[in-house]
């Protein structure tokens, strides 16, 4: 059997409960890590080096992504964010499945550069549903929440180039699609190509 880890990209628009879904999977789950992403911002009160993310100074991150070793990346109001590779290659060596949260840019780019991963959209049950749990959380104005809507319409047009999207209409129903998703892929002739190769080797 493949002993590599999957890598599996999950992305959704703001207020979908992503963050809530990901982190319920992992914390009942063994094998499985989440990835630490990389920026050159600064650390905020709290904020530890290759805990919440790793810190990096503008030149170490852009000799990083110039050598290949970002799996993706991008800049946002004047700072770099991205993805490690080696750390997401050595877990994945180990047997260990990576899951990466990132935005639909982020994701995209990944599936040019990574055949294998695995991406997966978190899609509300309805734009109007969305609309709701945005405003329901009243820790924005008007204004952050209408941008944050507009976002959320164009992220929603690029779903079709994920391979599943999984409605969330419920927490546990979510949790139950993403492990049913995840299972299979597993299975994928793409995943399997290891134990492929040493059976007809050895027929």
């Amino acid at each position: 059997m493949n002993k590599k880890g999957q890598l599996i990209v999950i992305s959704g628009p703001s207020g979908v409960g992503k963050g809530t879904v990901i982190q319920k999977y992992l914390a009942s789950r063994d094998k499985i890590v989440y990835s630490v992403s990389a920026t050159t911002r600064k650390p905020r009160p709290g904020e530890q080096h290759g805990v919440h993310y790793f810190f990096l100074s503008c030149e170490e991150f852009e000799q990083l992504a110039q050598q290949g070793g970002m799996l993706e990346y991008a800049n946002y109001n004047g700072n770099y964010y991205g993805t490690p590779k080696a750390p997401v290659e050595q877990q994945r060596a180990l047997g260990n499945d990576v899951v990466l949260e990132i935005d639909v840019q982020g994701a995209l780019q990944i599936k040019k550069s990574c055949q294998d991963a695995l991406l997966i959209f978190i899609a509300p049950p309805s734009f109007a549903e969305l609309e709701a749990r945005l405003v329901g959380r009243d820790t924005e104005d008007a204004k952050t929440v209408e941008n944050r809507l507009n976002i959320a319409k164009q992220e929603l047009k690029c779903a079709g180039e994920y391979d599943y999207v999984i409605v969330n209409d419920t927490v546990e129903q979510a949790i139950k699609r993403l492990e049913q998703v995840i299972s299979a892929n597993r299975y994928h002739k793409n995943n399997m190509k290891e134990f492929l190769d040493e059976v007809n080797q050895n027929a």
